[in-house]
C-alpha cells in the first residue's frame, strides 16, 4: 500500500483495533427518491461524530457544505461518494463517476467511495468503471472503498426482480472479487443471510470488508448482523438509514461502536445506548 493510502487508512479503519464504523450518508446519489431521515445533514454529522464513527461517506457538494462543521474536529474521516445512480428510465442500474479522484484529492478527504451494481445491463460499463477509479487511487494515494451490493440495494426491487434471492451469494462473492481485483482497498457487501455465508465473501478476497446496514430493522437485529458479521472476519459495518432514519442516531451510532469494537455484546449495546429511545423510527 501506498504511502498516501497509509496515511489515509489510519481515518478509516482504526489503526489498534482494526475496525471501522462508517456513516453512510449520500444516498441522495443513490435512491430514486429523496429518503427521510437525510435532512439537517449538519445534525446528523454531528451525531455520527458523537457516536463514534470513524467516517462519513458524502459526496462532493455535501463536502463544500460541510467542511466547516467537519473540519471543527480531527476524530471524523470524510469518505467522497464519486458515483450516481441514473434511476429514472432507459437502461436499469446506470452508474456514472460525477467527480474525480484527482478533485478529490484536491478536497483533502480520506477516501473515495463508489457504488458498484455489477448487472446484464451494465457489467461491462461497470467492470472499466471500477478500473478506472482503482488506477487513480492508486495513483493519487486514495483508499477505495467499493460498495459491492446487489444493484437494487438501495431501493426496492423493480419487477418484482428479487437479485438477493436469485442471485445469492454467489453473486456477493464475484462482485467482492471482482472489485479488490480492479484495485479496491476495502470492499462493502451485502448480508447474504448467514454467517457462514458472509464468512465465504470475506475469505474471497484479501482486502477488508465491511458488512451493509441495508433498510431500517429493529435496532438489537442490526447489532445481532453486524457481531456475526465481525466475528466471520468483518473489519466492521457501513451503515446508513439504520442511522440517519433512526430517532437518536449518536445513540445507535455508539451501540454499533461498541459491538464493532467489541466491548459490549448485542444485548449490552441495546441496553446502554437504546432502551429510552424506539426500535424503529
Amino acid at each position: 500500500m501506498s504511502t498516501g493510502k497509509t496515511l489515509r487508512m489510519r481515518r478509516i479503519i482504526e489503526p489498534d483495533t482494526q475496525s471501522t464504523v462508517m456513516f453512510a450518508f449520500s444516498h441522495g446519489t443513490s435512491t430514486p427518491e429523496v429518503l427521510s431521515g437525510i435532512e439537517d445533514p449538519e445534525f446528523k454529522l454531528e451525531a455520527a461524530r458523537k457516536g463514534g464513527a470513524d467516517c462519513i461517506f458524502i459526496a462532493p457538494g455535501l463536502i463544500h457544505t460541510l467542511a466547516p462543521v467537519a473540519a471543527a474536529s480531527r476524530d471524523l474521516g470524510i469518505v467522497a461518494k464519486i458515483t450516481s445512480t441514473a434511476s429514472r428510465g432507459g437502461e436499469r442500474h446506470q452508474e456514472r463517476q460525477i467527480a474525480s479522484v484527482e478533485h478529490c484529492a484536491e478536497l483533502g478527504v480520506d477516501g473515495v467511495v463508489a457504488m458498484i451494481p455489477f448487472a446484464p445491463e451494465n457489467e461491462a460499463d461497470v467492470i472499466s468503471l471500477t478500473a478506472d477509479i482503482g488506477e487513480a487511487c492508486a495513483r493519487f494515494g486514495m483508499p477505495f472503498i467499493a460498495e459491492a451490493e446487489f444493484p437494487n440495494a438501495y431501493y426496492a426491487a423493480e419487477n418484482d426482480v428479487d437479485y438477493a434471492k436469485e442471485w445469492g451469494v454467489s453473486y456477493l462473492k464475484r462482485s467482492a472479487r471482482l472489485c479488490a481485483e480492479l484495485g479496491a482497498d476495502i470492499v462493502k457487501s451485502n448480508w447474504p443471510g448467514s454467517a457462514e455465508q458472509f464468512a465465504e465473501i470475506v475469505e474471497s478476497v484479501s482486502v477488508p470488508v465491511v458488512v451493509a446496514g441495508g433498510s431500517r430493522e429493529s435496532d438489537l437485529d442490526l447489532l445481532t448482523r453486524v457481531a456475526a458479521a465481525r466475528s466471520v472476519g468483518a473489519v466492521g459495518c457501513s451503515v446508513g438509514r439504520n442511522i440517519f432514519q433512526h430517532d437518536d442516531p449518536a445513540a445507535v451510532t455508539a451501540a454499533l461502536s461498541d459491538v464493532v469494537r467489541g466491548t459490549r455484546s448485542p444485548e449490552e449495546s441495546v441496553e446502554a445506548h437504546l432502551s429510552q429511545t424506539s426500535s424503529i423510527a
